[in-house]
């Protein structure tokens, strides 16, 4: 590996903490697009790593200070926690079945529906503000 891989992977990682612990995303939103545009990996290669990454620690730090400061519901929490691991088996064994330019493909068009709904619901509240 390379200093300047090294260098990428590191501002990757960097930039997907800052933007669990401040909105709550980080792994499927800013690890697989990046390693894919950054890194030359294949769609199911950045979303395995990506997995990969968020395997044990899990934005711990950050987990740690929403806990201080009496943020999170460890109930909806685990219950979403148990589902994910059914549902990531799942979902792995599907993704590796199909085209991995179909699944880069429905992955994209996820991507744009979540971005238009957030950027509709933060202009509406922007226009609620005046």
């Amino acid at each position: 590996m390379t200093l300047q891989t090294i260098i990428i992977l590191v501002i990757i990682g960097i930039a997907s903490g800052i933007l669990s612990g401040f909105v709550g995303v980080g792994g499927g939103i800013i690890i697989v697009p990046a390693l894919i545009f950054f890194m030359g990996m294949s769609q199911l290669n950045a979303q395995g790593t990506s997995l990969f990454v968020l395997l044990l620690p899990i934005g711990i730090l950050a987990v740690i200070n929403y806990w201080k400061a009496g943020q999170i519901n460890w109930s909806f929490g685990l219950v979403v926690s148990l589902a994910f691991v059914v549902g990531g088996y799942f979902g792995s064994k599907l993704a590796l079945k199909i085209s991995p330019n179909l699944v880069r493909f429905i992955f994209g068009i996820i991507m744009v529906l979540i971005s238009v709904k957030l950027m509709y619901s933060g202009y509406q509240g922007l226009s609620n503000e005046k």
